[in-house]
């Protein structure tokens, strides 16, 4: 399986805030199986954004490129066995 073109986040560790180095991406609450239905969040002009769904708070930073903060918070897809 790719990789995501698009980054996926999630809140698994259940942190206030998620700082994340893109500004269009997917929410999906917490790892599979209990995650939420896939968020696309498009920052726009803004540098923070909150997912409807499970209300993380997800905050811009653009040294990151693309990461996030914790890094524990980026969704890998696990390639089929």
């Amino acid at each position: 399986m790719s990789e995501h073109s698009t980054p996926h986040f999630h809140n698994s560790p259940g942190v206030a805030e998620i700082r994340v180095g893109a500004k269009e991406f997917m929410c999906i609450g917490a790892l599979p199986p209990f995650d939420h239905p896939h968020v696309y969040i498009d920052m726009g002009a803004e540098n923070q954004a909150v997912c409807p769904y499970c209300s993380t708070l997800y905050v811009y930073d653009a040294s990151l490129h693309g990461g996030a903060d914790p890094a524990e918070c980026v969704y890998h897809a696990e390639e089929p066995a």
